[in-house]
């Protein structure tokens, strides 16, 4: 006899997905559906009709943690209706928080760090399935003394993030190469979130590409938290080649993959060999997003940054020398303690100097148990949105201007399907990481590479056509 998928389909329990912060949240969250999914769950985008609600945390700013919490708390009025519901933090916050966590929000059963992703199900589905039994024998039995904190150091931890779920059309994947940190920077809680760095092998890192790549993904992203120091304390440097070029090479190789990304490099890490594979490698992307934090040597030093402005600028202008074409983006925090406006007006020009493509600006915010907390000099947020606004019209200026330029010109895209605001448009990235989008087919063009002439621009997205008569 047949079974009715869809019938079968409302009888799975269902998980609810929430995740803030950076694309290693993503790619973590990520992994842990795919362990969902192959335990006989289905992911809901709605949490009112989950069985587990799960939220996925950042601890880079004050904001996303705020952010997490409110919507856990918002969340918790679902078990009103439906008390068998379970409820779990995981990532950053979780790591750092711990237990903490279960006084500030009363329904909340399941802790877990950023080094147990991988036991997330287990945790989540032992307590699901007790509640579930637990209600069918009393449905007003109240379910306490279940909480699971798990926030515990595991060896080998960095390869447990090696699943995917591919969507289809899907051409870009992000790939876990490592995780943690070593360098101690004085406004971050990273090293203390994510642990020291732990390098996944190269042949394991290829193998996740191969699979990638038979599954339709033509484009990779490779994540780390300083993502050009993979391997260093684990694989020696070969011909002069550091782990990380190493890496890229191997990566290069695979067949069927057309581009390489990565994210985000450390200047400390970025030496020749790594500079000379953008010359070597074509399937690289050009395209860095190059972390500078500030312009001032003054305040790099407090920041605990070990780099000056003239090694980070100069490490653009040899890249700029390899590749003619490239976009530099960047972080940037502003109102960093102590910082005056003479500091301020050197991060100001460096911007103007190298011409960032775009940069990802923040405010200064306290995290617990970093350095930069407990300084003197602590700025007003006044004082902070101002200098926001100056960098953002800097940043804004430079962007606008690029991509005017670019009007009349050819540019190479990889299409990644629909346009994300006009579903019957369509829309792909250069190699510079420039958005592009245009008027097609999805079945014609989705997953390749082809030419399109630049015929506008709204300011920051470019509007083409295709210049082929069969993509």
């Amino acid at each position: 006899m047949g079974h009715d998928g869809a019938e079968c389909a409302k009888h799975m329990p269902k998980v609810y997905f929430k995740t803030y912060g950076c694309q290693m949240n993503e790619r973590d969250t990520e992994q842990v559906a795919r362990m969902f999914s192959e335990g006989g769950y289905t992911l809901t985008s709605d949490e009112h009709e989950a069985d587990a609600i799960l939220v996925n945390t950042c601890s880079v700013r004050d904001q996303a943690e705020q952010k997490a919490l409110g919507k856990m708390n918002k969340m918790g009025k679902i078990r009103r209706t439906k008390p068998h519901v379970v409820y779990g933090f995981m990532g950053c916050m979780a790591q750092s928080r711990g237990s903490e966590l279960f006084s500030q929000i009363p329904h909340l059963d399941v802790v877990v760090g950023t080094q147990k992703y991988h036991k997330v199900f287990s945790y989540v589905d032992e307590i699901l399935k007790r509640r579930m039994e637990a209600r069918m024998d009393n449905p007003a039995l109240a379910m306490k003394g279940e909480n699971v904190c798990d926030v515990e150091e595991e060896a080998g931890s960095q390869n447990t993030i090696r699943d995917h779920l591919v969507k289809p059309r899907e051409i870009s994947a992000f790939v876990s190469i490592m995780q943690g940190c070593n360098m101690r920077c004085s406004f971050c809680i990273v090293p203390d979130t994510r642990g020291h760095e732990r390098s996944r092998s190269i042949a394991d890192v290829v193998d996740e590409v191969k699979r990638l790549v038979d599954g339709g993904v033509r484009e990779v992203n490779l994540l780390g938290q300083i993502v050009n120091l993979y391997g260093r304390t684990e694989f020696p440097i070969v011909g002069g080649k550091s782990p990380f070029v190493q890496l890229l090479e191997a990566v290069h190789e695979v067949p069927g993959l057309d581009r390489i990304r990565f994210v985000s490099p450390h200047p400390i890490g970025f030496r020749d060999d790594l500079v000379n594979a953008f010359a070597e490698l074509p399937k690289l992307c050009s395209h860095i997003h190059f972390p500078m934090q500030s312009g001032s040597d003054r305040i790099l030093k407090l920041m605990r940054r070990p780099y000056r402005h003239e090694k980070f600028v100069e490490i653009c202008d040899k890249m700029k020398a390899v590749r003619k074409d490239l976009a530099i983006t960047t972080d940037i925090i502003v109102g960093f303690p102590t910082e005056t406006d003479d500091d301020f007006q050197a991060t100001l020009d460096t911007v103007r100097q190298v011409e960032f493509a775009n940069a990802f600006i923040f405010r200064y915010s306290k995290r617990r148990n970093t350095p930069a907390a407990e300084m003197d000099g602590q700025l007003e947020e006044n004082v902070k949105e101002e200098r926001n606004q100056i960098l953002l019209a800097a940043v804004n200026e430079i962007c606008m201007r690029q991509h005017a330029e670019l009007v009349g010109t050819q540019a190479q895209i990889l299409c990644e399907g629909t346009s994300r605001y006009k579903e019957e448009r369509l829309s792909g990235r250069t190699s510079q990481n420039r958005i592009v989008v245009f008027e097609g087919d999805i079945d014609r063009f989705a997953g390749k590479m082809f030419d399109v002439k630049i015929e506008r621009s709204t300011g920051f997205t470019l509007y083409g056509t295709p210049c082929v008569n069969d993509a």
